[in-house]
């Protein structure tokens, strides 16, 4: 039993995770920024149904906080209409950047697709910032897209070196160890 929540406010400059994995009678949470070192506390329990019980308790506690529930990795079905949403997202996102309006349905938009696609912003997030140019956004749709078995037709211009590749089974994505590099177009 696993669970991965996230809490993402770019304008309080909240960039939050917190999971939980049992295993036998042993919950082990893990919180932290997204994208640095998570703190771990390990609760041992006397028996399987107690971490189960005490597992409920706290992603109750939460999803009370604001925390809502993201994938550790993207595979299956949800993934597949997650990613189509954040490409939806990046989408709008894009002609925000392009005409350069950071208002309050950019923020929402960024809001809802960090949630999806949970991402190492530094310690400090600069909204208008996040994506220095379309270009940036249109990496990040790129590499989206290439996780589709049916890829999602980009907005032009595209900076693209090359058309995704069609496969007949989605890859699988850990969203916990992708690495800040995977977000930049260098």
């Amino acid at each position: 039993m696993e669970i991965y929540l996230v809490f993402v406010n770019a304008i309080q400059n909240s960039n939050k995770f917190w999971s939980a994995k049992v295993e036998n009678s042993t919950l082990t949470v893990q919180w932290g920024r997204v994208g640095y070192q998570a703190q771990i506390k390990v609760h041992t329990l006397r028996s399987y149904e107690q971490a189960v019980n005490k597992f409920h308790n706290l992603v109750a506690e939460k999803k009370m906080k604001g925390y809502s529930e993201t994938q550790p990795q993207m595979d299956g079905l949800r993934c597949v209409q997650d990613i189509r949403r954040a490409i939806q997202l990046l989408s709008y996102i894009r002609t925000c950047i392009a005409s350069h309006i950071y208002h309050d349905g950019y923020i929402a938009a960024l809001n809802e697709y960090l949630k999806i696609v949970p991402t190492p912003l530094g310690m400090q997030i600069d909204y208008h910032g996040i994506y220095r140019s379309v270009t940036d956004v249109d990496y990040q749709m790129e590499l989206l897209n290439s996780l589709l078995v049916t890829p999602v037709p980009l907005p032009a211009p595209v900076a693209v070196a090359s058309t995704p590749e069609t496969t007949t089974e989605p890859n699988v994505v850990s969203l916990k160890t992708i690495s800040k590099n995977f977000w930049r177009h260098l």
